[in-house]
Protein backbone atom coordinates (compact mmCIF):
# COMPACT_ATOMS: atom_id res chain seq x y z
CA UNK A 1 0.00 0.00 0.00
CA UNK A 2 1.43 3.20 -0.74
CA UNK A 3 1.17 6.14 1.71
CA UNK A 4 -1.86 8.54 1.12
CA UNK A 5 0.17 11.46 0.83
CA UNK A 6 -0.98 14.92 1.46
CA UNK A 7 -3.82 13.50 3.05
CA UNK A 8 -4.69 17.31 3.64
CA UNK A 9 -3.57 19.07 0.71
CA UNK A 10 -7.30 20.01 -0.53
CA UNK A 11 -7.23 22.32 2.34
CA UNK A 12 -5.22 25.26 1.19
CA UNK A 13 -4.08 26.22 4.94
CA UNK A 14 -2.95 22.50 5.28
CA UNK A 15 -1.00 22.23 2.11
CA UNK A 16 0.34 25.23 3.40
CA UNK A 17 1.58 24.21 6.80
CA UNK A 18 2.04 20.41 5.90
CA UNK A 19 5.24 19.76 4.28
CA UNK A 20 5.04 18.90 0.80
CA UNK A 21 5.28 14.70 -0.20
CA UNK A 22 4.96 13.11 -3.90
CA UNK A 23 1.50 11.36 -3.96
CA UNK A 24 1.68 7.96 -4.54
CA UNK A 25 -1.33 5.83 -5.15
CA UNK A 26 -2.55 2.85 -3.00
CA UNK A 27 -2.13 -0.84 -4.21
CA UNK A 28 -5.42 -1.75 -3.93
CA UNK A 29 -4.30 -4.82 -5.69
CA UNK A 30 -2.36 -6.08 -3.12
CA UNK A 31 -3.51 -8.68 -0.85
CA UNK A 32 -5.38 -8.34 2.29
CA UNK A 33 -4.18 -9.93 5.06
CA UNK A 34 -6.14 -10.08 8.10
CA UNK A 35 -6.34 -11.42 11.67
CA UNK A 36 -9.31 -11.30 14.63
CA UNK A 37 -10.05 -13.24 17.62
CA UNK A 38 -13.20 -14.62 15.77
CA UNK A 39 -14.15 -15.06 12.03
CA UNK A 40 -17.64 -16.11 10.90
CA UNK A 41 -18.33 -16.95 7.33
CA UNK A 42 -21.77 -16.29 5.70
CA UNK A 43 -21.46 -18.30 2.65
CA UNK A 44 -24.76 -17.50 1.70
CA UNK A 45 -24.71 -13.77 2.26
CA UNK A 46 -21.36 -13.31 0.20
CA UNK A 47 -19.77 -12.30 3.35
CA UNK A 48 -17.41 -12.70 6.70
CA UNK A 49 -17.37 -11.10 9.96
CA UNK A 50 -14.42 -10.60 12.10
CA UNK A 51 -14.86 -9.58 15.62
CA UNK A 52 -12.32 -8.80 18.24
CA UNK A 53 -9.46 -7.02 17.69
CA UNK A 54 -9.81 -6.75 14.10
CA UNK A 55 -6.52 -6.20 11.67
CA UNK A 56 -6.69 -5.63 8.37
CA UNK A 57 -3.37 -5.38 6.42
CA UNK A 58 -2.99 -3.98 2.73
CA UNK A 59 0.52 -3.24 1.50
CA UNK A 60 1.58 -0.29 3.55
CA UNK A 61 -2.18 0.71 5.12
CA UNK A 62 -3.35 -1.51 8.55
CA UNK A 63 -6.75 -1.05 9.20
CA UNK A 64 -7.47 -1.89 12.84
CA UNK A 65 -11.19 -1.97 14.49
CA UNK A 66 -13.75 -4.01 16.93
CA UNK A 67 -15.84 -5.24 14.63
CA UNK A 68 -15.75 -6.10 10.54
CA UNK A 69 -17.71 -7.35 8.16
CA UNK A 70 -16.03 -8.26 4.57
CA UNK A 71 -18.32 -8.65 1.70
CA UNK A 72 -17.07 -10.33 -1.58
CA UNK A 73 -18.66 -10.82 -4.55
CA UNK A 74 -19.91 -14.64 -6.05
CA UNK A 75 -17.18 -14.05 -8.81
CA UNK A 76 -14.34 -16.92 -8.16
CA UNK A 77 -10.74 -15.54 -9.68
CA UNK A 78 -7.57 -18.40 -9.37
CA UNK A 79 -9.74 -20.00 -6.77
CA UNK A 80 -10.71 -16.53 -4.40
CA UNK A 81 -13.67 -14.57 -4.05
CA UNK A 82 -13.38 -10.85 -4.77
CA UNK A 83 -13.84 -8.70 -2.11
CA UNK A 84 -15.54 -5.62 -2.58
CA UNK A 85 -16.27 -3.62 0.53
CA UNK A 86 -15.10 -3.74 4.13
CA UNK A 87 -17.39 -2.67 6.51
CA UNK A 88 -15.18 -1.53 10.57
CA UNK A 89 -16.74 -0.58 13.42
CA UNK A 90 -15.91 0.24 17.20
CA UNK A 91 -12.91 2.27 17.39
CA UNK A 92 -11.34 2.35 13.82
CA UNK A 93 -7.83 3.95 13.18
CA UNK A 94 -6.46 3.43 9.92
CA UNK A 95 -2.50 3.57 9.38
CA UNK A 96 0.01 4.23 6.67
CA UNK A 97 3.11 5.91 6.64
CA UNK A 98 3.01 8.81 8.82
CA UNK A 99 -0.46 9.35 8.61
CA UNK A 100 -3.06 7.82 11.07
CA UNK A 101 -7.11 8.81 10.95
CA UNK A 102 -9.46 7.45 14.08
CA UNK A 103 -13.57 7.41 13.91
CA UNK A 104 -16.33 5.19 14.55
CA UNK A 105 -16.91 3.51 11.56
CA UNK A 106 -15.39 3.03 8.16
CA UNK A 107 -16.66 1.79 5.09
CA UNK A 108 -13.66 0.74 2.55
CA UNK A 109 -14.97 0.59 -1.18
CA UNK A 110 -12.05 -1.85 -2.70
CA UNK A 111 -14.24 -1.31 -6.24
CA UNK A 112 -14.33 3.11 -6.05
CA UNK A 113 -10.88 2.82 -4.40
CA UNK A 114 -12.27 4.54 -1.27
CA UNK A 115 -12.19 4.76 2.29
CA UNK A 116 -15.04 6.61 4.37
CA UNK A 117 -14.47 7.18 7.79
CA UNK A 118 -17.48 8.43 9.91
CA UNK A 119 -18.01 9.64 13.61
CA UNK A 120 -15.57 11.25 15.93
CA UNK A 121 -12.80 11.67 12.85
CA UNK A 122 -9.35 12.59 13.75
CA UNK A 123 -6.51 12.26 11.20
CA UNK A 124 -2.71 13.26 12.16
CA UNK A 125 -0.39 13.63 10.22
CA UNK A 126 3.24 13.89 11.19
CA UNK A 127 4.04 15.29 14.76
CA UNK A 128 1.78 17.29 15.44
CA UNK A 129 -0.84 18.14 12.39
CA UNK A 130 -4.04 17.15 13.21
CA UNK A 131 -8.03 18.11 11.93
CA UNK A 132 -10.81 16.40 13.52
CA UNK A 133 -14.20 16.64 11.91
CA UNK A 134 -17.56 14.43 11.65
CA UNK A 135 -16.66 12.15 8.05
CA UNK A 136 -13.38 11.86 6.37
CA UNK A 137 -13.52 10.67 2.64
CA UNK A 138 -9.62 9.36 1.29
CA UNK A 139 -9.00 8.52 -2.22
CA UNK A 140 -6.50 6.02 -2.42
CA UNK A 141 -6.05 6.64 -6.62
CA UNK A 142 -4.94 10.44 -6.17
CA UNK A 143 -4.62 10.78 -2.31
CA UNK A 144 -6.88 13.55 -1.81
CA UNK A 145 -8.76 13.57 1.23
CA UNK A 146 -11.65 15.89 2.33
CA UNK A 147 -13.22 15.97 6.19
CA UNK A 148 -16.21 17.91 6.68
CA UNK A 149 -18.22 18.55 10.14
CA UNK A 150 -20.61 16.26 9.15
CA UNK A 151 -21.68 14.01 12.32
CA UNK A 152 -23.13 10.74 12.58
CA UNK A 153 -25.46 9.29 15.43
CA UNK A 154 -27.36 6.21 15.81
CA UNK A 155 -30.22 8.14 17.62
CA UNK A 156 -34.18 8.14 16.65
CA UNK A 157 -35.08 10.65 13.60
CA UNK A 158 -37.64 10.34 11.40
CA UNK A 159 -39.34 7.22 10.80
CA UNK A 160 -37.17 5.62 7.64
CA UNK A 161 -33.92 6.99 8.47
CA UNK A 162 -32.90 3.75 10.21
CA UNK A 163 -31.92 5.51 13.60
CA UNK A 164 -29.50 7.54 11.43
CA UNK A 165 -29.03 11.30 12.19
CA UNK A 166 -26.73 13.86 10.44
CA UNK A 167 -26.05 17.06 11.55
CA UNK A 168 -23.67 20.07 10.50
CA UNK A 169 -20.74 20.67 12.73
CA UNK A 170 -17.19 22.15 12.17
CA UNK A 171 -14.03 21.00 11.46
CA UNK A 172 -11.25 21.65 13.72
CA UNK A 173 -7.57 21.50 14.01
CA UNK A 174 -3.92 22.11 14.99
CA UNK A 175 -1.30 23.04 12.33
CA UNK A 176 2.40 23.16 13.78
CA UNK A 177 4.54 25.44 12.32
CA UNK A 178 8.27 25.51 12.08
CA UNK A 179 10.55 27.10 14.55
CA UNK A 180 11.40 30.65 12.37
CA UNK A 181 13.93 31.91 16.04
CA UNK A 182 16.95 31.31 13.92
Amino acid sequence: MRPIRPLLAPLALIAAAMPAAAQQRHNTNAPIDFGADRIELQDRADRVVLVGNVSVKQAEMTLNAARMTVAYTGKVVGGNPQVSRLDASGGVTVRQPNQTARSQYAIYDLNRRLITMLGGVSLTQGAGNTVNGGRLTINLDTGRAVIDGSAVSGSAGAPGDNGVVRRAGRVTGTFSVPDRSR
